[in-house]
């Protein structure tokens, strides 16, 4: 399944930060795909994060964008 616009959402937003949430019914592993959320490049930044609920689990991601493809990666 793709990405749905409609289970985005912002949770907070300050100083130039979003925090993000997304739910679907999908596998953290694919939701974490590289290119997973490029449809909406033009709402994210790099240093965002967001919080997702995957059909296997939940997990906080930081957000990078680079050429308009949108990356999560796990917290360090």
């Amino acid at each position: 399944m793709a990405f749905q616009n409609k289970n985005l959402s912002v949770i907070a937003y300050a100083n130039g930060f979003t925090l993000w949430h997304y739910k679907a019914n999908e596998t953290m592993t694919a939701i974490s795909t590289s290119g997973y959320f490029s449809s909406v490049n033009t709402l994210m930044n790099t240093g965002d994060m967001i919080l997702i609920n995957a059909s296997n689990g939940t997990a906080i991601k930081v957000v990078s964008v680079a050429d308009g493809v949108v990356s999560v990666s796990a917290l360090s």
